[in-house]
């Protein structure tokens, strides 16, 4: 599947809410990040705190072009935490950390404008 990175791209299909909560997108804060460098583009290895319930997951995130390492480590970010794992090169990644595109195309992370408990779930 390729995604469409462009405010122009046409509305997906319409689903119903039964499908909307089979995706399970959570709050996890970051506790540590570092490049990732056997990565085929600019990456960051990422660990994330999901609460009690989740724990702590791994992911491989490309966004380099806004964050460092150090300002990530903290930040509280959205991700899909129900996909299946994920090799990327030599890590498994188990969760898909949310963004959406820059005029540039680049990721700004998809992120609570408030602090609040690692794991809940969107709705």
């Amino acid at each position: 599947m390729h995604l469409l990175h462009d405010a122009e791209a046409p509305i997906a299909e319409q689903i119903t809410f039964d499908q909307f909560l089979a995706v399970d997108i959570r709050v996890g804060t970051i506790i540590a990040a570092e490049p990732f460098e056997k990565a085929r583009k600019p990456a960051y290895r990422l660990t994330l705190d999901f609460g009690p319930v989740i724990g702590e997951k791994k992911s491989s995130a490309q966004i380099t072009a806004h964050y460092t390492c150090e300002e990530l480590v903290g930040r509280q970010v959205a991700a899909v935490v129900n996909f299946p794992p994920r090799q990327i090169g030599p890590m498994m990644s188990e969760v898909l950390v949310l963004g959406f595109p820059d005029a540039a195309g680049e990721v700004v992370l998809f992120a609570p404008d408030q602090q609040v408990a690692n794991g809940v779930r969107l709705f």
